[in-house]
């Protein structure tokens, strides 16, 4: 495996995206790759050791940030057949070497023990457990009421 900073086409994007199933984002190939392309940082990882643009892409990793006092990652994804071989913690290491300097690293994902474990791992903190901070995460989906 090997880390890159070329973008995928747009084929490899709707087959990666698809692998996990986020149809959100395969249902607008287009809207996906514009999405993509106008991130902050990309990371993709590929099979093989080869020159960077080469191999199956493996997984990807994507940010929005102002470089100074927030970095949001935004997807972090991984092809469910490489799944614990080390891909989505060189795609967040890579993420969270580029973005060392930056104040606030945040990202949101499901409630699962897996993904709660693997970001625990890297040193992130679930909100649930800042009771003693003054700090609240909101979140809003427009068009989505959530119950």
């Amino acid at each position: 495996m090997h880390l890159t900073n070329d973008l995928p086409t747009r084929a490899e994007l709707v087959t990666l995206y698809a692998s996990v199933g986020w149809t959100n984002y395969t249902a607008d190939p287009d809207a996906l790759a514009k999405a993509v392309q106008n991130s902050s940082f990309v990371v993709c990882a590929r099979s093989g050791s080869g020159n960077s643009g080469s191999g199956e892409l493996l997984g990807l990793a994507r940010t929005v940030s102002d470089d100074v006092s927030i970095c949001y990652v935004q997807d972090i994804l991984v092809q469910p057949g490489a799944h614990r071989q080390g891909v989505g913690r060189a795609l967040l290491g890579a993420i969270l070497t580029r973005y060392a300097h930056v104040m606030q690293q945040v990202l949101i994902t499901d409630d699962g023990e897996a993904q709660q474990a693997f970001y625990r791992s890297l040193g992130f903190h679930n909100t649930r457990d800042l009771n003693n901070l003054p700090t609240n995460c909101y979140y809003r989906t427009p068009g989505r009421e959530l119950s």
